[in-house]
C-alpha cells in the first residue's frame, strides 16, 4: 500500500500552488467584489496545462488523470476557490464528450478547450429539477437532420462565457423514466439561446453562473453525444467521475481555513499571550486538522481508483459528502478563531465561509449523497 504521491504528481502539486499564488492572489478580491470572470486567467492556466489536465495528451491535455486534476483543484482552491473553479471547470462537460463522443467531436472540442481557445459548460440543472435529474423537461425533437431544442436550464457554471455546452434533453418523452434522455453538444452562439448571468450569489462570486433558455434552437444531428436515449446513464457516470473534483475543492478550502487560523492564532495576543496558547483554540485547530487528513485520504483514493480503472462510486459519494461537511466545519471555526475580524472582509476567512456552503449543494446535495451511500449499505 503506497501513500506517497509520485515525483511527477508532487511537481504538479507544487506548480499548481505557485501558479495560484502568483496569478489568482492579485485577482481574488476584485473578482469576488465585482463578480468578475477573467477569461485571460483561463488562457494562462491552459498554457500551463491546468485546463482539462485529466484529458489524454492525444487530445491536447496534460494526461494527468483524475488524481492529477484533483491535486490541481486542491491547490487552486487553497488560494481562491472561485477563480480556481474557472480554471478546472474550463473543461466542464467535456467528460461526456471524452467518454461518449466520436473521434471528430473529441478532436474538435477537447483540443480547443485544452489550448484555452474554448470554454465549455454542462447544462443539466433545471428550475424545477436539480437533484431529481430524471425530472428534466428540456425537449429535443428531431426534424430531419437537425434536433430542435426548447427548455430552460439554471445554475449553469460558465453559462454566459462558454463557447459550447453539453445539454441534457428529453428525446423520448413516452419512454421509461431513465431511457428518455439524450445529450447534445450545443454551440453557445446558436439562434434562440438566451443566457442570463445570475448575480448576488453568497459565494463563488468569481465563477460565472447563468440561467439559459432554448427557444427553437436547431442543432445538427451529428451533435448528438453517444446513443440516443442513454443520456441519463451518461449523466450519472459524469457525476460519479467529477465528484472527486468537489472533494478536492473542499480539501483545498479547508486547508486554507486551517492555515489562516494558525497564522492568526500565533499573531493575536489576548490576555497577554498568543491566542494559540489557549486549549480551546488548540482544540479547534486540531479538529480541523483531523478532518482535513481524513478528507485527503477519501479524495485522493476515489480519484486514484478512477485512474486505475476501478471507480468506486460509493466512495466518491462519501468523499463529496464529507468534503462539504469538512469545508463548512473548518470555515465556521476559522471565523470563530478570528472573532470579530473574521466577520469583515479585511480577512479572507469570511470569504471562505461564504464559498464553503456550495460544496454541500452542487453536483449532488449532501442528502443525495446520503441516499447513494445508504442504498449501497442496505443492499449489502
Amino acid at each position: 500500500m503506497q501513500f506517497e504521491l509520485t515525483e511527477e504528481l508532487k511537481m504538479l502539486q507544487d506548480m499548481s500552488y505557485k501558479f495560484a499564488q502568483k496569478e489568482l492572489t492579485p485577482l481574488s478580491r476584485e473578482s469576488d467584489l465585482e463578480e468578475k470572470y477573467t477569461r485571460d486567467l483561463v488562457r494562462k492556466a491552459a498554457e500551463n496545462g491546468l485546463v482539462g489536465s485529466w484529458i489524454p495528451e492525444q487530445y491536447g491535455g496534460a494526461g494527468a488523470g483524475i488524481l492529477g486534476n484533483a491535486l490541481i483543484t486542491e491547490q487552486l482552491s487553497r488560494v481562491d476557490m472561485g477563480l480556481g473553479l474557472n480554471i478546472v471547470s474550463g473543461s466542464f462537460g467535456c467528460e461526456a464528450i471524452f467518454h461518449y463522443g466520436t473521434e471528430e467531436q473529441k478532436q474538435t472540442y477537447l483540443t480547443a478547450v485544452c489550448r484555452g481557445d474554448m470554454v465549455s459548460a454542462g447544462a443539466y440543472t433545471e428550475p424545477d429539477a436539480g437533484t431529481d435529474v430524471a425530472g428534466y423537461r428540456t425537449r429535443a425533437v428531431q426534424d430531419g437532420d437537425e434536433y430542435v431544442i426548447n427548455g430552460n436550464k439554471i445554475f449553469i457554471t460558465n453559462g454566459t462565457v462558454c463557447d459550447f455546452m453539453v445539454v441534457q434533453c428529453v428525446t423520448h418523452p413516452e419512454g421509461k423514466r431513465h431511457q428518455r434522455f439524450s445529450m447534445f453538444i450545443v454551440p453557445s452562439d446558436l439562434k434562440g439561446i438566451t443566457r442570463t448571468k445570475i448575480h448576488g450569489k453568497m459565494g463563488l462570486r468569481a465563477s460565472d453562473t447563468a440561467e439559459i433558455s432554448f427557444e427553437d434552437v436547431r442543432v445538427p444531428a451529428e451533435n448528438l453525444l453517444g446513443v440516443e436515449g442513454r443520456g441519463f446513464y451518461q449523466l450519472m457516470h459524469f457525476f460519479d467521475t467529477t465528484r472527486p473534483m468537489i472533494s478536492a475543492q473542499a480539501l483545498g478550502l479547508s486547508e486554507a481555513c486551517l492555515e489562516a487560523s494558525i497564522r492568526y492564532a500565533r499573531e493575536r495576543i489576548v490576555f497577554g499571550a498568543p491566542l494559540g496558547n489557549f486549549q480551546i483554540t488548540q482544540t479547534k485547530l486540531t479538529e480541523m486538522a483531523i478532518r482535513i487528513e481524513a478528507l485527503r485520504g477519501l479524495a485522493y483514493k476515489c480519484a486514484w481508483l478512477i485512474d486505475e480503472g476501478r471507480p468506486d462510486y460509493t466512495l466518491a459519494a462519501m468523499a463529496k459528502y464529507f468534503g462539504g461537511q469538512t469545508a463548512v466545519f473548518c470555515a465556521n471555526l476559522a471565523v470563530e478563531i478570528h472573532g470579530g475580524y473574521g466577520y469583515i472582509d479585511e480577512y479572507a476567512v469570511q470569504k471562505y465561509y461564504r464559498d464553503a456552503k456550495i460544496l454541500e449543494l452542487y453536483e449532488g446535495t449532501k442528502e443525495a449523497e446520503i441516499m447513494t451511500i445508504g442504498r449501497t449499505l442496505v443492499a449489502g
